[in-house]
C-alpha cells in the first residue's frame, strides 16, 4: 500500500495544467488509426441486420440497467456515510467499523459509475458534461477546494449566500471528493498560499472528523440526486420521453435520428471513452507516455484513485462495461441479446469480432493479476503496468481501425485527435 500524502496545490495545478494539455492535444505515442473525424460519414452496412434490435438491447440491457444500479449504490452510500457520521458524533466504539462500511460503498458505488462512464451520451454530455461532472469530476481533482468548502458548509454561507452543495463547483463535490474525504486520514489542509480555510488546522481532531463526514454525507447525498436526475432524463418521467425512448425510436419520421444506423452510430460514440480515459488518461499518462505531474515519468500519484487504491477496479469495471456493449446485455451468457459482435459477424467480420473480445479477456485478465495497487505496481514493476496499457491499447487500435471501417460507423472527434 502507498502512504498517503498531503497534497499541495501547487502541484495539483500544475497537473491539472498538464492534464488538460494532454487532454486536449494527446501525443507521445505513434499513431495507429488512419481513419479520421468523418470517416464514413453518411454511409450504412449494406445487410438485413436488424440494427434497431442491437439499438434496443444495449439501451434496454446495458445502460438503463446501470443508471437504475447506480442510483440504488448512490442511496446506499449516502446511508452508509450518515450511519458513519452518528458512529463519529456519540463516539462510539463502532466508528471504524462503520468508516470501513461508508468507505466499501463508495467502492461499490464507484465500481458501477465505472461501468456507467463507459456510457458517454446525453444526458452525461449536456452543458459541457455539467451532470457526469457533478457526479465524477476526474481527472480534475481539488482538494483544497474540498477544504475550503467544508469550512464554507460549517459556517452555511459562502460569498455572502446560503450555503447550496449544488450550486458548488463539481471538482468540489462529487466521488473523487468523497473518496478524498473517506479515505485521507490527515485532518490538516492541503493549501497552500494566502487562500486557506481559516483556523481548520488549530480545531480539535474530533471536530475536524465530524465536520468533514457532515460535509461528505451531504456531497453523497448530491450525487444521489445526481443519480435521480440521470435516470429521470434517461428514461423520462414516464418510460417513453427520456434519450433511451429517442434511441429506440432511431428511423421514425418524427425521431432525431434519420436511420437507426445513426443511433448505433451515437452508442459507438459512447464506448470511445475507453480510448481517451481508459488507456491514456488512467494507464498511459501514469507511465509517462503522456505529460504527468511528475514530468514525462512513471509517476504514482498520477494514478486515478490515488487515496482509495481503486484504480485497478476502475479498469476493470470499464472492461466489463464494454465487453456488455460487445454482447449487448450485462448478462453474458444471454442468448436472446444482441451487441456489437453480433452486428461485426452478420457483416462478415468474425475475425474483428473475436479479436476485441479476446483482447478485452486479456485485458481483464491482466488488470486482475495484480498482487498490490496500481500506484504501487508502477514504482516496484513499471513493466507489468506497460503489459496492461498494451492490451488495452490492442482493444484501442482495433476500434480505431477494423470496428469502425466494417460496421461503416464515424469516428468521434476525440478518438480522431488521439494519437495513439
Amino acid at each position: 500500500m502507498i502512504q498517503t500524502k498531503k497534497i499541495n496545490s501547487t502541484k495539483t495545478l500544475v497537473a491539472l495544467a498538464l492534464s488538460s494539455v494532454f487532454y486536449l492535444s494527446a501525443c507521445g505515442e505513434s499513431s495507429s488509426s488512419t481513419s479520421g473525424d468523418g470517416f464514413n460519414q453518411g454511409s450504412d452496412t449494406n445487410t438485413d441486420f436488424n440494427q434497431g434490435q442491437l439499438v434496443a438491447s444495449i439501451v434496454d440491457k446495458v445502460i438503463t440497467p446501470t443508471f437504475e444500479q447506480f442510483s440504488v449504490v448512490a442511496l446506499e452510500q449516502q446511508q452508509a456515510i450518515s450511519a458513519y457520521c452518528q458512529q463519529e458524533k456519540s463516539g462510539s466504539a463502532l466508528i471504524d467499523e462503520s468508516k470501513l462500511a461508508a468507505q466499501n460503498s463508495w467502492r461499490s458505488t464507484m465500481n458501477v459509475w465505472q461501468q456507467a462512464e463507459m456510457m458517454q451520451l446525453p444526458p452525461l454530455l449536456e452543458d459541457d458534461g455539467a451532470l457526469r461532472n457533478n457526479i465524477y469530476s476526474w481527472p480534475t481533482k481539488n482538494s483544497c477546494g474540498v477544504d475550503l468548502d467544508i469550512s464554507f458548509f460549517k459556517e452555511g454561507v459562502v460569498n455572502g449566500q446560503p450555503y447550496d452543495i449544488a450550486k458548488r463547483t463539481a471538482s468540489r463535490k462529487s466521488l473523487v471528493a468523497l473518496e478524498y474525504l473517506l479515505f485521507n486520514d490527515d485532518l490538516a489542509h492541503s493549501c497552500t498560499g494566502s487562500t486557506v480555510p481559516q483556523g481548520w488546522n488549530n480545531q480539535t481532531e474530533q471536530y475536524r472528523k465530524i465536520a468533514r463526514c457532515e460535509f461528505a454525507e451531504v456531497v453523497a447525498g448530491d450525487i444521489y440526486n445526481s443519480s435521480q436526475t440521470l435516470l429521470t432524463t434517461w428514461l423520462g418521467n414516464n418510460g417513453e420521453s427520456g434519450y433511451a425512448a429517442k434511441l429506440k425510436a432511431a428511423g421514425n419520421s418524427d425521431s432525431e435520428f434519420t436511420t437507426e444506423h445513426d443511433a448505433v452510430n451515437r452508442l459507438s460514440d459512447a464506448i470511445f471513452y475507453f480510448t481517451k480515459f481508459t488507456k491514456d488518461g488512467k494507464l498511459a499518462t501514469p507511465l509517462g507516455l503522456f505529460a504527468n505531474e511528475c514530468g514525462a515519468q512513471a509517476c504514482p500519484s498520477a494514478v486515478e484513485s490515488t487515496y482509495s487504491e481503486h484504480s485497478l477496479e476502475n479498469i476493470i469495471n470499464n472492461l466489463q462495461a464494454l465487453k456488455m456493449f460487445m454482447h449487448g446485455s450485462q448478462n453474458i451468457d444471454e442468448l436472446t441479446a444482441l451487441g456489437f459482435t453480433d452486428y461485426l459477424k452478420d457483416v462478415g467480420d468474425t475475425i474483428t469480432a473475436d479479436s476485441i473480445n479476446e483482447y478485452i479477456d486479456n485485458a481483464l485478465s491482466s488488470a486482475q493479476n495484480y498482487q498490490a495497487s496500481l500506484a504501487k505496481t508502477l514504482s516496484d514493476d513499471p513493466d507489468k503496468v506497460m503489459e496492461t496499457h498494451d492490451e488495452v491499447k490492442n482493444i484501442s487500435d482495433k476500434l480505431k481501425s477494423d470496428f469502425i471501417q466494417s460496421l461503416a460507423l464515424e469516428l468521434p472527434k476525440t478518438a480522431a485527435g488521439d494519437n495513439d
